[in-house]
């Protein structure tokens, strides 16, 4: 009764579980081309709270750079969504700044990159959450300004919630936000520059007087250093370009004309927004005011020049454009919580992070991921006390980092096929300006923000690529260790016995039920183990093996069909061997997202058909057992024979022992 309600309220918090063996289930949580541009587009969109003013505050009393400076904006925008539109087409299945550096560059490239996005987008959640409540808090009184991390932190706790009831189900939600936020800042830009169309021509006059002036006062390299400053502190505004060739796994079919158009809707809706509000700024000469935004003070002037001052109107619409400013900050911090958790899962299905990165929950989504971009943004906003100004110095910076090094690849890829695809010097000049533009809006970001506490956010990185170093260099001296056992026990010949048929199934017969994962040396080891322990007791064996759907099979029914084609191969391979062995096999697998579930429905039917089973399941154990082999590597074994002893049934787990390497042996003898 309890555990119906618990299944009841948590149906309720979080959806009803999806099942993935469903063949319509994968059209039904992808996304089109218009929710993408919602989900992944909205990081890039949002960044007009936030990126434009920094830019234009950079410039200082040469404001009137900022007409240049947002030609600058619009084409980097389109230079870079460019760029990545190919990316796509080269890169169907997704992956993104990871996957394209580690098969263009390698593997070191590809974790530099993994590792700067999944800090990125910790800091995009982080920086929109606090952006957000920023906005919010602009027409509130500061007499309650002492709440404004608390709600940050509140926020950022609900958008986890929202994101572990699945992708589509968030995007969805946030759709109607997103939408008024369009449309807001579509008239409000639109009625800037409409009203004030008459003056960008003496407008455009000064900026070039002024420029001109500046060159021969302070000098040509002073005046593009400043410039070049507002243009790399306005960098967040390209951060979200990125999110649809990470996110390609969610949209729906055909990927790549969906990625596209996608990136189509990004490119001319961030354009308009980010290069508009700047130019409105220079329109209206907007300057800080205290407590408040830019956008603030400029959707103040930008309403009453066209309703009136007095008029009533213009403090609702002032208040509602910044609400929906406020809202789409939290649907942008969606692109961390889609592209982030994706990006630890390519990474953890390469071992550079723990494999449990890419399990998926029962609402098909990376549940670790997700806690682990939320719980790392909450790190950063208790760090910046959620002050944006050092958030935008801390942002961008990976995020060019990733650019530069997907350019790169992708400049090589296309010198490399020169010889044999005649588009290539097209492709090679997008992805070579894209690298120039990339590049040096990376070495100025770094040089410019490296003091003023960029720093921290390039320590993060070194700090996560170390930790990911050290988790690959585990897990590969466990393969190693596992390899040998594998060279040893699979080259075993077995053939079977012609004098002594198979004996028939005895299900009233000791039976011998055997939790496998593939047909390897872990499994074999477990099958020649129990005749040495109980010889002659065991008549049948059954093999029980789960084939747990994690991200990398989750693309597609196709990938789905390979693992269970896959599964059914291992499990006749076990059945076989133990024919030789003078036992009666069969096998009983299931396809699934949570194992230990699965695992309890296989053995619980095993039990029926056999009623004197014992199960046994192999379990490595490490000769330096510590906290890291502990947490890496899942307790399966013990957790189904805790479940299985309470339920009254019989398990025995098998040890396999994982040795230190000689060379680290060999190395503490020394030291």
């Amino acid at each position: 009764m309890g555990g119906s309600r618990f299944a009841s309220f948590k149906d309720i918090l979080f959806g009803k579980p999806k099942d993935p063996l469903d063949p319509k289930v994968f059209h039904q949580i992808s996304l089109v081309a218009f929710l993408a541009w919602v989900g992944l587009g909205a990081d890039g969109l949002s960044s007009s709270a936030y990126g434009p003013e920094e830019a234009y505050l950079a410039l200082g009393q040469h404001s009137l750079l900022a007409l240049p400076l947002a030609i600058m904006m619009a084409i980097t925008v389109f230079v870079i969504s460019a760029s990545y539109s190919q990316i796509i087409e080269l890169f169907p299945t997704g992956g993104g700044g990871y996957l394209v550096a580690t098969k263009l560059l390698g593997k070191n490239a590809g974790l530099v990159s993994g590792s700067a996005l999944v800090v990125d987008y910790m800091l995009t959640i982080t920086i929109s959450v606090a952006s957000g409540a920023d906005a919010l808090f602009s027409f509130l009184p500061s007499s309650v300004h002492g709440l404004k991390l608390f709600t940050q932190i509140f926020l950022i706790l609900g958008l986890i919630l929202l994101n572990l009831r699945g992708t589509k189900e968030s995007v969805q939600f946030l759709l109607p936000i997103f939408l008024l936020f369009v449309i807001m800042h579509a008239i409000a830009i639109s009625l800037g520059i409409g009203t004030k169309i008459g003056d960008l021509p003496s407008i455009a006059s000064q900026s070039v007087q002024q420029t001109v002036g500046d060159i021969h006062g302070i000098g040509i390299w002073a005046t593009l250093a400043i410039l070049l400053h507002a243009y790399s502190l306005g960098g967040g505004t390209y951060t979200g370009i990125e999110a649809v060739s990470n996110g390609l796994q969610v949209l729906r079919e055909p990927r790549v004309e969906t990625g596209r158009r996608t990136m189509l809707y990004m490119a001319v809706s961030l354009a308009f927004t980010a290069s508009g509000i700047l130019v409105c700024y220079l329109l209206y000469q907007v300057s800080s005011e205290a407590g408040k935004t830019l956008n603030a003070t400029l959707f103040t002037k930008v309403y009453g020049v066209f309703f009136g001052v007095d008029s009533g109107i213009n403090v609702p619409l002032v208040i509602l454009t910044l609400v929906t400013e406020a809202a789409i900050l939290l649907v942008a911090a969606q692109a961390g919580f889609i592209d982030g958790p994706r990006v630890l899962s390519s990474m953890a299905l390469d071992s550079w992070a723990p494999h449990r990165f890419s399990l998926l929950s029962d609402h098909l989504v990376t549940r670790d991921g997700i806690w682990f971009m939320g719980l790392a943004s909450m790190s950063f906003l208790l760090y910046s006390q959620g002050d944006v100004r050092l958030l935008v110095v801390m942002y961008s910076i990976n995020v060019f980092l990733t650019f530069t090094l997907s350019q790169l690849g992708m400049c090589r890829h296309w010198w490399e096929v020169r010889k044999t695809q005649s588009v290539w010097l097209r492709k090679f000049c997008v992805n070579g300006l894209g690298l120039l533009l990339t590049g040096t809006i990376l070495i100025v970001t770094i040089t410019i923000k490296f003091a003023e506490g960029g720093w921290v956010t390039l320590l993060v990185t070194f700090c996560f690529i170390s930790l990911c170093t050290f988790v690959h260099s585990h897990y590969a001296r466990v393969r190693r260790a596992l390899k040998r056992l594998d060279d040893t026990l699979l080259t075993i010949p077995f053939q079977p016995n012609l004098k002594e048929p198979v004996p028939p199934k005895s299900p009233t017969a000791p039976t011998a039920a055997i939790i496998v994962r593939d047909f390897d040396g872990v499994a074999v080891h477990a099958l020649l183990t129990i005749p040495r322990l109980f010889p002659n007791h065991f008549k049948n064996v059954v093999f029980i093996s789960v084939g747990v759907i994690d991200s990398g099979q989750f693309k597609g029914q196709k990938e789905i069909e390979n693992l269970r084609r896959a599964k059914e191969e291992d499990l006749k391979s076990f059945v076989e061997f133990a024919n030789c062995l003078g036992w009666y096999a069969e096998y009983r697998y299931s396809l699934g997202v949570d194992l230990m579930a699965e695992l309890e429905e296989l053995c619980t039917a095993v039990v029926q058909d056999f009623p004197r089973s014992v199960f046994f399941s192999g379990k490595l154990v490490f000769q330096e057992e510590n906290a890291v082999s502990r947490f890496l590597h899942n307790h399966t074994p013990a957790t189904l024979q805790q479940k299985l002893q309470f339920a009254g049934l019989d398990m025995m787990i098998l040890p396999i022992r994982i040795f230190a390497d000689t060379q680290t042996k060999q190395r503490g003898a020394a030291a």
